[in-house]
């Protein structure tokens, strides 16, 4: 059977059953009062507005869906759609644009457009746990994308929006951030703090991963400026995974996103990121990285004016 035949992705109760699935493992709970013991489903009724997966609290006779503190939250679109958008997120390795979005699930584009960044949301895992625990392998790069607001475009790369990035070669997982200036320090700075102390670093030739291999186990390096991708004494010194990465990220950038304003580059690397961290390679397969997805939800709700503004 094929995966976008799955009843949840057509079937409007359906979805919210295995939604709560997933964000209810254990059974309801009410996000009025917390309480998980007196909870009753109300049915549908098809005379007035069919509320799919209404339930009613006893203790403070509250009535919530699983929607609340969620993504979903005061959204009108069917959870059928929300799981296909996801699904079609999660499952394209270069991203889904918001006009492909549009025209797949026949909403309008400025709903496209506020789902997907709704979904980059819940992509976002927030974990602040440094890498190399253990002494693990980890390469640390930085690299260029796009145009800075108001920045006159130049020779070189002073006039782009630049990113650090991390590659844990032991779990797969990959951090990103985006970088506010170019400075050694700034760079030397994040860096280190997302490694922890036991951590071997793997770098090219810049100077400022000096200060940062200086606070960990172990720093190798190769001269790319000399046309050393691989260390002639080590195989395993290199920074291609990481190359590998940014290939995939600037290739959905350009192909797929074609443009990305700094204000919302932050969320692009989370949703590339998670679908690095979530690949084939690391053990997951579509219908497992959606599900991740779904599982990262709750308390990320936005309004309008947030994917906006911030």
């Amino acid at each position: 059977m094929s995966v976008l035949s799955r009843p949840y992705f057509h079937d409007e109760q359906a979805a919210f059953t295995f939604v709560e699935g997933i964000i209810w493992p254990k059974g309801p709970i009410c996000p009025h009062c917390g309480c998980s013991d007196r909870i009753t489903a109300i049915t549908p009724n098809p005379a007035k507005r069919v509320r799919f997966g209404l339930k009613k609290c006893r203790d403070c006779l509250g009535q919530f869906t699983v929607r609340m503190g969620t993504i979903f939250e005061e959204s009108k679109l069917p959870m059928t759609k929300w799981l296909q958008a996801i699904f079609l997120m999660t499952a394209s390795k270069k991203g889904v644009s918001a006009h492909q979005l549009h025209r797949t699930l026949e909403v309008t584009y400025k709903t496209a457009w506020f789902l997907a960044h709704r979904i980059r949301e819940a992509m976002r895992d927030g974990e602040l746990a440094p890498f190399g625990g253990g002494g693990g392998f980890v390469e640390v790069d930085e690299t260029f994308i796009g145009h800075r607001k108001g920045a006159p475009t130049r020779q070189g790369f002073g006039h782009k929006m630049m990113v650090l990035s991390l590659v844990d070669r032991d779990t797969g997982a990959k951090r990103s951030m985006v970088l506010p200036d170019y400075k050694p320090q700034t760079i030397a700075d994040m860096a280190s703090a997302n490694l922890a102390r036991e951590a071997v670093l793997m770098t090219d030739e810049a100077g400022h991963y000096k200060r940062v291999g200086a606070k960990v186990a172990g720093h190798y390096s190769v001269n790319h400026r000399k046309e050393e991708y691989v260390s002639r004494e080590s195989p395993l010194v290199h920074t291609n995974t990481i190359e590998g990465s940014f290939a995939i990220f600037k290739r959905g950038m350009r192909g797929v996103y074609q443009h990305c304003g700094e204000q919302h580059l932050h969320r692009y690397l989370a949703e590339f990121d998670f679908r690095y961290s979530y690949r084939v390679g690391t053990g997951f397969d579509d219908t497992h990285r959606a599900v991740k997805a779904l599982e990262g939800v709750v308390g990320k709700r936005l309004t309008y004016r947030q994917p906006s503004d911030a």
